[in-house]
């Protein structure tokens, strides 16, 4: 989802009480409603309720419950469910849905499918299957895929274009090199007579601990091998680290970033819409906002390889970054329930999310379809979106990811301040993962 992705990636909400005003704030209400918990900002909370809408027109005998998140969405889910009082429908993260399924709160979705063979074998083949599998635990399917949001390079084309430099590439599988990065980066950097930079080439708008795993990802090395309930993280891996390593080094080697210090003071989006950076990296979540700034003329960008990559012949790498709609294991509305997941994430509501502009939908036949290039007319490298989810890996899935993010974060950051080298997560952060992962 949009601008709540980073925040909920640090295990908080967006929404305040005046946000949460249109619509039911708990559990409480009519028995009979189908209750669908989500998180969203405004923006996003208009276009799912387009859907909820054109839901209810065609099935005026389900009455939708709206109930958006005002806080830690997975705590919240938590604490519903606890209670006896968890929502029908509930949307479901990639980092954070195992947990809920290895304590059986979901339901696994095949027992539907199985009884459901036409709506089986229509979702499966207009699927994107590295989407679809995201929400695969255990031998279950948890959720189905509602969005992607994905991570890849806003830039300013008018930066770009009065520098003299070339834009940066389109295609997933013809990308740019991190030296090529480095080089537009540097070029693009801007300084004042005093050495204070007064434009920078790079920021990065997402979480950056994420993001520097994205990098050592794009250096040809996965975060895990399996995807699904892995035991070790690729946190010690030479080529990995060295991934991390070059994004870190970006801002404190180079200058062509802002440093952790930096970026405490001041809004890396901020920067971005202000024309003070060239380039940003980020998800379509940023698109919206990006799309309402005032003479701003970007498109997007695929981002680099390194050696590594480069070596194998490998395309670029997007994350996944992808939300999907789950149904609780106790809902007394099991078959309404049912019936809203197929609407949402079916080729209907897919359509809507396309046209909506606010997400990349997941089906292929709503990534093709001429509304959702059409609300996307500024983007002139539209296969950044269109062929985005099938150049996508995503974080590993595992029910102790919290507690793997925790470690992460602290281990991660004095490496992006430039404190220690990446090198040294193979002896701090790899034997605490894996002693985490071993206990799955």
């Amino acid at each position: 989802m949009t601008t709540s992705r980073r925040t909920v990636l640090r295990g908080a909400g967006l929404l305040g009480a005046a946000a949460l005003a249109p619509w039911t704030a708990g559990c409480s209400g009519a028995d009979d409603d189908l209750t669908f918990f989500f998180a969203a900002n405004p923006e996003e909370a208009d276009a799912r309720m387009r859907i909820v809408n054109a839901f209810q027109r065609e099935h005026p005998d389900i009455r939708v419950r709206p109930i958006l998140a005002g806080g830690d969405p997975t705590q919240q889910m938590s604490t519903f469910c606890a209670g006896g009082k968890c929502p029908d429908v509930l949307m479901a993260w990639e980092f954070n849905y195992a947990g809920l399924a290895d304590r059986g709160v979901l339901l696994d979705l095949n027992t539907l499918l199985n009884r459901d063979r036409q709506f089986a074998a229509a979702l499966h083949s207009d699927s994107i299957p590295v989407l679809y599998e995201t929400f695969g635990f255990n031998g279950g399917q948890y959720a189905f895929p509602e969005q992607w949001s994905g991570a890849f390079l806003f830039y300013n084309a008018k930066i770009f274009a009065e520098a003299g430099v070339a834009p940066p590439p389109g295609r997933w599988d013809k990308p740019w090199t991190f030296g090529e990065f480095l080089d537009t980066a540097a070029a693009l950097t801007q300084r004042d007579d005093r050495g204070r930079v007064t434009r920078w080439g790079f920021v990065d708008t997402w979480s950056p601990p994420y993001s520097a795993a994205l990098f050592a990802m794009n250096n040809g090395v996965p975060w895990a091998v399996p995807r699904v309930s892995p035991t070790h993280l690729n946190f010690d891996d030479d080529d990995f680290l060295a991934g991390i390593q070059f994004y870190a080094d970006l801002a404190n080697v180079h200058r062509v970033a802002p440093a952790a210090a930096d970026t405490q003071s001041i809004s890396t989006m901020g920067l971005f819409t202000s024309g003070n950076a060239a380039m940003a990296l980020g998800g379509h979540w940023r698109y919206q906002t990006f799309t309402q700034a005032e003479d701003l003329d970007f498109d997007v960008a695929v981002l680099p390889t390194g050696p590594a990559a480069a070596a194998k012949g490998m395309a670029a790498r997007s994350a996944i970054g992808s939300t999907g709609l789950a149904i609780a294991a106790d809902s007394r509305h099991r078959e309404q329930a049912w019936e809203f997941l197929k609407f949402a994430a079916g080729p209907v509501g897919q359509s809507l999310i396309g046209a909506s502009g606010l997400f990349v939908p997941v089906l292929r036949s709503a990534i093709d379809s001429p509304e959702f290039t059409a609300a996307h007319r500024r983007i002139r490298n539209l296969a950044v979106l269109t062929d985005g989810p099938a150049h996508s890996e995503g974080l590993p899935i595992s029910p102790e990811w919290q507690q793997v993010h925790a470690l992460m974060d602290r281990a991660i950051g004095p490496v992006l301040r430039g404190k220690r080298p990446a090198e040294s997560l193979k002896r701090g952060l790899t034997p605490q993962i894996d002693e985490v992962l071993a206990t799955a």
